[in-house]
């Protein structure tokens, strides 16, 4: 019964992600290393990075970004070796795989924004959707990463930088794996591409909506260049 073992991995790789996304690492360094402090109390009180540099400093954010940068890719690596498995028990092509590496990374930036062990209020995915990228194709992560070094090196403006990497996601995706992979390549086939693309979709959407009320003071010019804390 290959579609019930594949449902069945879908579910485990869903779940397996989202509870390793849940781990929210700038809350539990910025609680050990600074007197049981609640990150969420502090500056925006957004759990996330940009968050811990502002308000806490540079050990608690460096620890941030390797840890919430790891989970991220150890979802996406662990979702591509359930799939690989049960793809080549069920005959499935290799590009198989794959299916499992985006659904991954979907739902560990769901486990980060949304987090069960700390009720639900987490950060907005940015460090776990890159490491995903990275781990996804090294095309969408250069196109992603270099459109945010360059907004944030004009701006200072770390939501800008992010919020426009996010939006160029589902489209490098579509535009890599339809034109390249698909057409030139014959690598994977047109669903493929498609799918693929619904994933990358629905992730951008969900950093995009994030960052909701940081688009609101981009739009009034309310929004804060970032200045680490010393």
């Amino acid at each position: 019964m290959p579609d019930l073992s594949i449902a069945a991995s879908a579910l485990i790789v869903a779940v397996l992600s989202y509870l390793l996304g849940s781990i929210s690492f700038s809350i539990i360094f910025t609680r050990r290393l600074y007197n049981n402090t609640d990150i969420r109390t502090l500056g925006s009180g957004n759990a996330g990075l940009t968050n811990v540099l502002r308000s806490v400093g540079v050990k608690a954010g460096i620890l941030t970004l390797i840890f919430d940068f790891g989970k991220g890719a150890a979802s996406v690596c662990a979702g591509r070796l359930i799939f690989l498995h049960i793809g080549a028990l069920s005959g499935m092509p290799p590009y198989f795989a794959q299916y499992g590496a985006y659904l991954a990374g979907l739902f560990c930036m769901i486990g980060h924004i949304y987090p069960v062990y700390f009720g639900f209020r987490g950060g907005k995915g940015v460090l776990s959707s890159a490491a995903m990228l990275l781990l996804l194709d090294w095309r969408l992560f250069t196109v992603a990463i270099s459109i945010f070094i360059l907004v944030f090196a004009i701006s200072q403006i770390v939501s800008l930088g992010s919020i426009l990497a996010a939006v160029s996601f589902p489209i490098s995706n579509f535009l890599f794996l339809y034109f390249q992979d698909y057409i030139a390549w014959a690598a994977v086939p047109q669903s493929y591409v498609w799918i693929t693309t619904i994933f990358a979709f629905l992730i951008s959407s969900l950093l995009i909506w994030k960052h909701r009320e940081n688009i609101k003071r981009l739009r009034n010019g309310t929004e804060k260049k970032l200045k680490i804390h010393r």
